[in-house]
């Protein structure tokens, strides 16, 4: 039988390997070297943007830190990564292809 030491002991462990968010108006350098993609570098970037004034949506986030494409914003956002509670949505990803122009 399990008691309840060893219950609470592998549902701490469980809890700490699941997933979570991170705000990244507020998160420690330690979170934000945690995410795949972020390196000391771009850490910097932040804690220096953010210094300023907090990023208002991802929009702003993307503008202020050089080298941050669509695509990383949205791995950066698949790991948890938010701006004021918001994962990042590419807007016109699902957009069709423009049809030709007939002569």
């Amino acid at each position: 039988m399990i008691s309840k030491k060893t219950a609470v002991l592998v549902t701490g462990l469980f809890a700490g390997l699941s997933w979570s968010q991170v705000e990244l108006n507020q998160a420690t350098e330690m979170d934000l070297d945690g995410l795949k993609g972020f390196g000391p570098a771009m850490t910097r970037q932040v804690m220096t943007e953010r210094a300023k004034y907090p990023f208002q949506d991802w929009a702003d986030f993307r503008h202020r830190i050089k080298g941050l494409g669509p695509q990383k914003a949205a791995q950066l956002s698949a790991q948890g990564a938010r701006v004021n509670g918001k994962p990042f949505e590419a807007k016109g990803a699902a957009l069709p292809a423009a049809e030709p122009v007939k002569p």
